[in-house]
């Protein structure tokens, strides 16, 4: 049976290992790039995991995704579900546990992942229209999405 929680600087070590297979299996999905976060050292990771982030575990980590509280807005970052346990609510319910029912929030998500798109549409997100690129030098863009109370 899957299991939601929250984990903590004291997780760093398995934040790590799922945050590095969702950046290996999900390139595009995520403004920072693999080669990056591998020369993390344990502060950095501590420090990614000061606000909240969630986990699904069957047993294993399978399902991840943060929030973090700039200047009032809330912003989820992270997201990723392993491949072969998509489909399943975990999006649904690592979102449910980061967002209070009477919050705004927004993410990013790459224009060309459908699949996401549609996780977030169903969860009440809408298209904003205002895009930005992947990442520096990058022709991927990514669209602003916003779920308000």
């Amino acid at each position: 049976m899957s299991e939601v929680r929250r984990v903590g600087p004291d997780d760093w070590e398995l934040f790590r290992e799922i945050r590095l297979r969702a950046l290996a299996d999900s390139p595009d999905a995520f403004g920072s790039t693999l080669e990056r976060e591998q020369g993390f050292g344990e502060a950095d990771w501590r420090q990614r995991l000061a606000g909240p982030v969630y986990v699904v575990t069957d047993p294993d980590p399978v399902a991840v995704g943060g929030l973090f509280d700039g200047h009032g807005e809330h912003h989820v970052w992270g997201m990723w579900t392993e491949p072969g346990h998509r489909g399943r609510g975990h999006a649904r319910r690592i979102l449910d546990a980061l967002i209070a029912p009477d919050v705004t929030a927004e993410l990013h998500v790459n224009t060309t992942n459908r699949g996401a798109r549609r996780v977030y549409e169903r969860y009440g997100f809408v298209g904003t229209g205002d895009l930005e690129p992947l990442r520096a030098g990058s022709a991927q863009q990514m669209e602003r999405m916003v779920r308000r109370p």
